[in-house]
């Protein structure tokens, strides 16, 4: 495990929640955010570039971050409101977003051991040719991972979106999606793509040159492409209360597990994490299962400790 902090880079915001008996709940969210709350939850110093306001939400968003110890890089409340993304829920617990997001660069973080990004603020626009930059520049020294999230109604056409996003996996070493991404991205139904399908998606996330590309398959668990050959773990049966921040904890659980293995930090961290064998990345996806679980089966993107998953 490196000593230095991983240093998470996007959009942190609120999450208004309306659930089908009528009720609205609110809370902290955005799938960087979520990733670094997961990350300090499972015992790693963590840092967050991002954007927020001074309001109300704003003063949300920093309470809940101390309390689980994640810093915010200097620099990161020049907002002049804090985004919101407001979900609806279906009868199975599954969210569709709408969002209200300001458009301010993410501040730029140094001494990191490890960059993560994703999502909206490391795609659109200005800001997310400044993470590209910043992804680009940190590959010289780090280990960098994405996770596109894709946000259908903000991204625009699949395709450009596709092409926008493959430029950032080129100067990642760990790429991670969902099926749910990859079937909009390549026009395709969901209910027809299958775990062989997001194989090959990934396989040409690795010849792109991620080390290590993963999909999430809902209830399925997840595949992985990886030198050593493909990885697939079953999903975990619980019952779920809503599916907010699921994808993030099992992105916050497979980084954990890297970083505890050494497959995560400098560039000796990234030849380590080319050669790692089937064991090391059978290990690391599964902890992202078994995190994503954890999250599914309560209200709210409330990522799992390293107690509730059973490590010391």
């Amino acid at each position: 495990m490196t000593d230095q902090p991983v240093l998470v880079v996007g959009e942190a915001l609120v999450d208004i929640v309306h659930r089908r008996d009528g009720s609205v709940d609110e809370h902290v969210g955005g799938s960087p955010l979520n990733v670094a709350v997961g990350l300090a939850r499972l015992g790693h110093p963590v840092e967050l570039a991002t954007q927020i306001g001074r309001d109300e939400r704003g003063q949300r968003i920093t309470a809940h971050l101390a309390a689980d110890r994640v810093a915010l890089v200097p620099g990161s409340e020049a907002a002049d409101r804090t985004s919101t993304a407001t979900a609806e829920l279906d009868d199975a617990g599954g969210a569709r977003y709408t969002f209200d997001l300001t458009d301010v660069s993410p501040p730029a973080g140094e001494g990191s051991g490890h960059l993560h990004t994703g999502s909206i603020g490391a795609l659109l626009g200005e800001p997310g040719q400044d993470v590209l930059a910043a992804m680009t520049r940190a590959q010289q020294q780090v280990t960098v991972s994405y996770d596109p999230n894709a946000r259908p109604s903000l991204m625009g056409e699949p395709g450009a979106a596709l092409a926008a996003m493959e430029q950032r996996i080129a100067v990642s070493d760990v790429v991670k999606a969902s099926d749910e991404d990859m079937a909009w991205l390549l026009d395709r139904d969901l209910d027809g793509f299958v775990a062989e399908d997001a194989i090959e998606v990934l396989r040409r996330w690795v010849d792109l040159g991620a080390s290590l590309a993963v999909a999430t398959l809902g209830p399925d668990g997840a595949v992985a492409v990886h030198a050593s050959g493909e990885v697939r773990v079953p999903g975990r049966a619980v019952e779920v209360a809503d599916t907010v921040g699921a994808g993030d904890s099992f992105t916050s659980g497979l980084l954990s597990a890297l970083l505890d293995a050494g497959l995560l930090g400098d560039r000796a961290a990234a030849q380590r994490l080319a050669e790692a064998d089937a064991a090391d990345i059978t290990a690391a996806v599964a902890r992202g299962v078994v995190a994503s679980a954890v999250t599914v089966s309560r209200p709210g993107a409330q990522p799992p400790t390293r107690a509730d998953l059973g490590l010391t």
